[in-house]
C-alpha cells in the first residue's frame, strides 16, 4: 500500500485497465480490456473511460465518463458524467473503502493504490438488480521517449 497525499496530481495522465467482472449468482464471468485518460479540465479531472468489454463471448465497445473534483486537502469528490453524485474519494492512507446506493443496489468500492504507477479497484455490487464483483488493475502508461 503507497500513501498518495493529492488523489488528483496521482491520478492524472494515462492508465491501462484490466477488468474482470464475475455475476456472483450465475457464476458468469466477462472481461473488460481498455484505457482511462485523466485529463485535467479547469479545476477537475475528466476520466474517460474505453476498450473492449467480452460478456458471453460477445465483444462490445465500451465506455464510461467520470469527473473528479479535488479537494483543498488532497482527497476528492467523483461524480457522474451528467454531474450526479458517485462517491468521495481519500487515497492519503493509500487504501480507501466507499459506497453508492444505485437504485436499489448497493455498490462497495474499495481503493488500493499498489505504487506509482499501479491501483486497484474492486466494486462488489449487491442488490435485486445485480449482484456482481468486478475487479480492476490499472497501470500508468508512461508517454513513449
Amino acid at each position: 500500500m503507497c500513501p498518495v497525499p493529492d488523489a488528483a496530481a496521482y491520478l492524472a495522465g494515462h492508465w491501462s485497465i484490466d477488468r474482470i467482472v464475475v455475476d456472483e449468482r450465475t457464476g458468469d464471468r466477462g472481461s473488460f480490456t481498455g484505457t482511462a485518460e485523466f485529463r485535467r479540465v479547469d479545476d477537475e479531472l475528466l476520466e474517460l473511460e474505453s476498450g473492449e468489454f467480452v460478456w458471453g463471448g460477445v465483444a462490445n465497445p465500451a465506455s464510461r465518463t467520470h469527473r473528479l473534483v479535488p479537494r483543498a486537502d488532497g482527497t476528492a469528490d467523483v461524480l457522474f458524467g451528467d454531474g450526479k453524485p458517485f462517491h468521495d474519494l481519500d487515497l492519503r492512507t493509500g487504501r480507501w473503502s466507499t459506497r453508492h446506493p444505485c437504485a436499489a443496489d448497493l455498490y462497495d468500492g474499495e481503493f488500493t493504490v499498489v505504487s506509482h504507477d499501479e491501483w486497484h479497484l474492486r466494486w462488489r455490487v449487491a442488490g435485486p438488480a445485480k449482484t456482481q464483483l468486478l475487479t480492476s488493475v490499472y497501470r500508468r502508461i508512461r508517454p513513449a521517449g
